[in-house]
């Protein structure tokens, strides 16, 4: 049984390893792995370390797959990961639409997400979710040491309609 549920502390290091793994299929063809993987795997941990509780796990017969992030608690999905071994099973769509779900009942109206420009699996994923491309900007990326062309991806955000007999109680 798929379940989202929050990430706790003692699961750093595995979350750790499922980003890195997912960021080492995303970046293939656009850095030296090898060479970045250090300050990827420092990034990773020191994210997590600081915000683990704004992290939701996606979990399939009690075994994390993937997780996401709003760092601020925001309308922006920080990092969305998602075990390569696993994907193009629905997790990440579920794990996606949960965190959006969580997004709305906060109050905001649209989900935005940024990834690197040539990470088109991720794009795509987003596309398919029905995000569109709002921006194109180039940003030190900290996990890949250097410049990187970014894409800004948005989507308005479904509120469950308020009942306004409740509401008025």
């Amino acid at each position: 049984m798929v379940v989202v549920r929050h990430a706790r502390q003692s699961e750093i290091d595995l979350l750790v390893e499922i980003g890195l793994k997912a960021w080492e299929k995303a970046i293939v063809g656009i850095g030296d792995v090898a060479r970045m993987r250090g300050a990827a795997e420092q990034a990773f941990g020191n994210f997590l370390a600081e915000h683990w509780l704004s992290v939701l796990v996606v979990e399939d017969d009690h075994r994390v797959h993937g997780w996401a992030a709003r760092e601020d608690l925001d309308d922006t999905i920080s990092d969305l990961w998602i075990d390569p071994d696993v994907q193009g099973r629905g997790l990440g769509a579920i794990l996606l639409a949960e965190v959006e779900r969580r997004m709305a009942a906060d109050g905001f109206d649209i989900a935005k997400a940024k990834t690197h420009a040539q990470n088109l699996s991720a794009v795509a994923f987003f596309q398919r979710a029905g995000y569109q491309v709002k921006w194109l900007s180039t940003a030190y990326s900290q996990k890949l040491d250097r410049d990187v062309e970014f894409i800004g991806l948005a989507k308005p955000l479904a509120r469950e309609p308020v009942d306004q007999e409740t509401a008025s109680k």
